[in-house]
C-alpha cells in the first residue's frame, strides 16, 4: 500500500487507499476494496473522499444518467450482461472497460415473462445508466428510444428488420419472427 498525500502525482491503476478509508471521487474507481486512480494526475483529498485532478485531457468516465451503447454478451436468469462500447453523449473513448447488466425489471414498463423476449446474445442495445459500482454498471431500457438498436436472427445470423409490432423483428432470408425490446432508433 502506498502512503499517499494531498498533491501526490499518480498514474492510472495506482492504489490510493482502501474503501474503508476513502470514498472514490472524480477520476478514481473501486477495485476489490482498493481505491485506484483512473488517470494521470494529482491527488485531491476532501474529508473522506479521494479524487484525482487530471494532468492530461481526460478520458471519459461514465456517470449515472449517461446513455450508452453496448452488446449483449450473455443472458443469465434475470440479467442480461452487456459489454459497454461507448457513451452516446461523447465522441471520446471510455477510460475503463465497463461491464453492465440489465435486470429483467429494468427492461420495459410492465411485466416481462422472460429476458429472451427482449434481448438475445449479440444484440446491440442502447440504455441509460442507473447505477455504477466500480466498473460494473446497471442499465435501464424502459424509455422508447432505449432497447435493441441492431439484431441478428438467432437461426441464420442475418440482420433483422422491424415489423408493425414494435416488439417483433423479422428475418427476411429465413422468414422468422423474434421478440425483442426494440428501440425507436432501430437501425434497419
Amino acid at each position: 500500500m502506498m502512503n499517499i498525500e494531498q498533491g501526490d502525482f499518480v498514474m492510472p491503476g495506482d492504489v490510493l487507499g482502501v474503501s474503508e478509508q476513502y470514498l472514490p471521487g472524480d477520476w478514481t474507481y473501486e477495485d476489490g476494496g482498493y481505491i485506484k486512480s483512473a488517470v494521470i494526475g494529482n491527488i485531491s483529498i476532501n474529508k473522506r473522499e479521494i479524487a484525482i485532478i487530471p494532468k492530461t485531457t481526460t478520458p471519459l468516465l461514465l456517470k449515472v444518467g449517461d446513455t450508452i451503447v453496448g452488446q449483449i454478451t450473455d443472458i443469465k436468469g434475470q440479467r442480461a450482461m452487456v459489454d459497454i462500447q461507448a457513451s452516446i453523449d461523447s465522441t471520446r473513448e471510455l477510460a475503463l472497460p465497463y461491464s453492465g447488466a440489465i435486470h429483467i425489471s429494468q427492461v420495459k414498463n410492465g411485466y416481462l415473462e422472460k429476458l429472451t423476449d427482449a434481448f438475445r446474445i449479440g444484440d446491440i442495445i442502447e440504455g441509460k445508466i442507473i447505477k455504477i459500482m466500480g466498473d460494473n454498471v446497471d442499465i435501464n431500457t424502459e424509455d422508447p428510444e432505449n432497447g435493441v438498436l441492431k439484431a441478428m436472427c438467432s437461426r441464420c445470423r442475418k440482420f433483422m428488420v422491424p415489423t408493425e409490432d414494435n416488439n417483433v423483428l423479422y428475418c427476411e432470408p429465413c422468414n422468422r419472427k423474434e421478440k425483442r425490446k426494440v428501440s425507436s432508433n432501430y437501425d434497419d
